[in-house]
């Protein structure tokens, strides 16, 4: 744990800080009132409890703080979310979270007031903020990294919804599953063929080993198929039509005029144009014009998102 930095008291707040709380990083981004960004920075995720997560967060917000000289609002975004009825996180990929009052135990840590989010909400509110969604009223953000997460937002505000699981698609059976693809893989929430267990980068190559008892990265399942390699170039065929079938589901029931794609996935370009050219097979509609698109603001949106829970004066009444 580092050193307690001071940081001034300040009556009204100069800076907007947003946190992203990885598995593996943590990083932290501060906006001026009117939007433009003053700073980011990294740290790695501590390994063992959530007490020394917590730490870490007070120190990289003070650190923030300390070198720009002014005192911010605070907006983080964590795997999981909060449950209304608790008021502790549950369903967090990182466990240490699950059973805790992440906001009151960062709100004690950082001294002052702290919004919380999951951080696929953060991602599309940041989308859709003045990302690749921005200017439409309906954006669903899709997090295909380590696991399987979702957000949406409608003109401009995240949908939480009644159990704040809204977007929560990951943890819908894959639909219209092949014969091949039931019960399906033992998902961590105790079920068995959730969407994640396909679409997560784990559940990619866990998939290209099942069929062909190679056990590689999905960066190396990914380049023997564009370098031709018969196997390889299955295993990414039945990626991409497992994919549009889920984003077809998510579009029968939202509708949205954008899906954004985040997390190491995302950097799949050919994503963009295979998935749509099939998804129209499953969609309850004559045509399809909802877009897939590449994040505008890259692995930052989601920072950038957690940020924005706070209102920005020259765009949100206080």
């Amino acid at each position: 744990m580092g050193p307690t930095l001071r940081t001034p008291a300040l009556r009204t707040p100069a800076l907007r800080i947003g946190v992203d709380l990885g598995g593996t990083k943590i990083e932290a981004i501060a906006f001026d009132p009117a939007g433009r960004m003053l700073m980011r920075h990294r740290v790695p995720t501590p390994a063992g409890d959530a007490t020394a997560r917590i730490a870490a967060i007070r120190d990289l917000v003070g650190l923030v703080e300390a070198q720009l000289g002014a005192r911010g609002t605070v907006g983080v975004g964590t795997p999981g979310a909060l449950s209304p009825v608790s008021g502790l996180i549950r369903n967090a990929n990182s466990t240490c979270f699950n059973g805790q009052p992440l906001d009151r135990l960062l709100a004690e840590a950082l001294g002052r007031e702290v919004r919380i989010a999951n951080d696929a909400n953060c991602f599309a509110l940041s989308e859709a903020t003045d990302g690749a969604g921005a200017g439409v009223p309906v954006v669903f953000g899709v997090i295909l990294g380590t696991g399987v997460g979702g957000g949406l937002v409608i003109d401009g505000k995240i949908l939480t919804g009644r159990h704040a699981i809204a977007g929560e698609w990951g943890h819908n059976p894959l639909p219209w599953p092949e014969p091949g693809e039931r019960p399906g893989p033992a998902c961590y929430c105790g079920r068995t063929g959730c969407t994640e267990t396909f679409l997560s980068g784990p559940g990619f190559a866990a998939d290209h080993a099942a069929v062909t008892g190679e056990a590689l990265l999905t960066a190396e399942i990914v380049a023997r198929a564009e370098a031709g390699d018969g196997p390889a170039r299955a295993s990414l065929e039945r990626y991409i039509d497992r994919l549009a079938r889920g984003l077809a589901a998510v579009i029968n029931l939202v509708d949205p005029d954008v899906i954004v794609l985040g997390g190491g996935l995302s950097n799949l370009t050919m994503l963009y144009e295979a998935v749509p050219a099939r998804w129209g097979r499953y969609v309850f509609s004559d045509t399809v014009a909802t877009r897939l698109v590449p994040p505008h603001h890259g692995d930052s949106s989601g920072v950038r998102g957690a940020a924005w829970l706070w209102p920005l004066p020259d765009r949100d009444s206080p």
